[in-house]
């Protein structure tokens, strides 16, 4: 793993006095290559925290624009970069925060084709796209490609959030879930209301989106307890928070019984 240097060590002093972190886990930080599926609401304050814990390569996939709309929730931009693409600036942004962070820039609509490829040469992938398809594309091609997914949704006032590590076994041996367990077909269009139809509070995306940096400094660290067959669900409504656990389908199409052999 690769050294800190002693500016390193000193901007990251709160992280490397943590037992559960220290050195060590910097170290790891530092070594960890992030992509992240969108820069909107959940993906500014990742972006923006795990530029901040010292990852080391951010890769950022988003096609989309800033609009007006977008500012209410998506703090990574102001009013002067209304039209123009999130994903550069959210890089910028990121490298003014943290010069150590590499960011790679990918400004293209993330699809069943170009899935693969764009999280290949990562270590994790978080998700925080706000539309299913999308969320079914990347949570497959992590399970093709083995490769390690946190995942967020928000709706009006409330929020979920869970870890994925399909291509491994439990403990007792059975395979861990996929997000097709947990959801194994997606909604009817129209039956779930987008936030631009239904609206979303701003500042649940932030804690949402900063939960989802937790959880994968969480996988790239190894401290605590795994979201791994875990849903946690936030209530802003009530401030009510909960955790469900849930498992392996054998009926479903990856992983289950009946899934093609790898």
């Amino acid at each position: 793993m690769p050294e800190l240097t002693p500016e390193e060590i000193e901007r990251y002093a709160r992280h490397i006095l943590l037992r559960d972190v220290g050195g060590p886990g910097q170290r790891k930080l530092k070594a960890a290559s992030v992509a992240v599926v969108g820069a909107g609401g959940l993906g500014a304050p990742l972006l923006l925290y795990l530029a901040a814990a010292g990852v080391g390569r951010l890769k950022i996939i988003d096609d989309d624009t800033v609009s007006l709309s977008n500012l209410q929730r998506q703090i990574l931009f102001a009013d002067e970069d209304v039209g123009a693409g999130k994903a550069g600036l959210a890089a910028a942004a990121i490298k003014k925060l943290n010069p150590n962070v590499a960011v790679t820039v990918e400004a293209v609509r993330l699809t069943q084709v170009n899935a693969r490829d764009l999280i290949e040469d990562c270590d994790i992938v978080a998700d925080g796209s706000d539309n299913f398809d999308t969320r079914y594309i990347v949570s497959d091609a992590c399970f093709h490609a083995k490769k390690p997914l946190v995942t967020a949704a928000v709706g009006q006032f409330d929020g979920s959030l869970t870890t994925l590590r399909p291509f491994e076994t439990a403990p007792d041996g059975t395979p861990n879930p996929t997000y097709r367990c947990l959801f194994p077909e997606k909604p009817p269009p129209g039956a779930v209301p987008t936030c631009a139809e239904a609206g979303v509070l701003g500042a649940l995306t932030g804690m949402v989106g900063a939960l989802m940096a937790l959880e994968v400094i969480r996988e790239i660290v190894g401290f605590g307890r795994s979201m791994v067959g875990r849903l946690a669900l936030f209530d802003l409504v009530n401030m009510r928070f909960e955790t469900l656990s849930y498992g392996w389908d054998e009926d479903n199409p990856l992983n289950g019984k009946g899934a093609p052999s790898a």
